[in-house]
């Protein structure tokens, strides 16, 4: 057993998958979870858990060489964009219609579902490269 780090077993082993350019989606509990993509539930309750926590133990694990966002967050919420780029200040950053979001997340290797109930806060994370 694992006495830190991430505990839920079907993260653990998406995570231990990725490959160079391999993506996962982290989102909010209204994204829909298209046919074919390993749905990773962590909704517990409305606003529990939150995509940010999510990513606060996903940063120490995980290269991440870009991250893609929808841009009806920036225009709805700018401060959560800022947040959400800051877990990986290094990655290049790309903002995409909601719609092509969701497109996307269909060719993401698992999509972690949270509790989050703030609009459009959803991240994709493109895995990259340690040397």
């Amino acid at each position: 057993m694992y006495k830190n780090g991430i505990l839920n077993s079907g993260i653990n082993q998406v995570v231990g998958n990725l490959g160079h350019t391999d993506c996962i989606c982290i989102g909010d509990c209204g994204l829909p979870v298209p046919d074919g993509v390993v749905k990773i539930d962590l909704a517990v309750r409305l606003g529990s858990p939150t995509v940010e926590e999510i990513l606060l133990e996903l940063k120490e694990h995980i290269c991440v060489e870009k991250i893609v966002l929808a841009r009806e967050l920036e225009e709805q919420n700018p401060e959560t964009v800022e947040k959400l780029q800051a877990f990986f200040p290094k990655a290049e950053s790309e903002m995409v219609s909601h719609a092509d979001f969701k497109k996307r997340v269909g060719k993401c290797r698992a999509m972690i579902r949270t509790g989050d109930v703030h609009a459009y806060t959803n991240i994709i994370l493109q895995s990259g490269c340690i040397f």
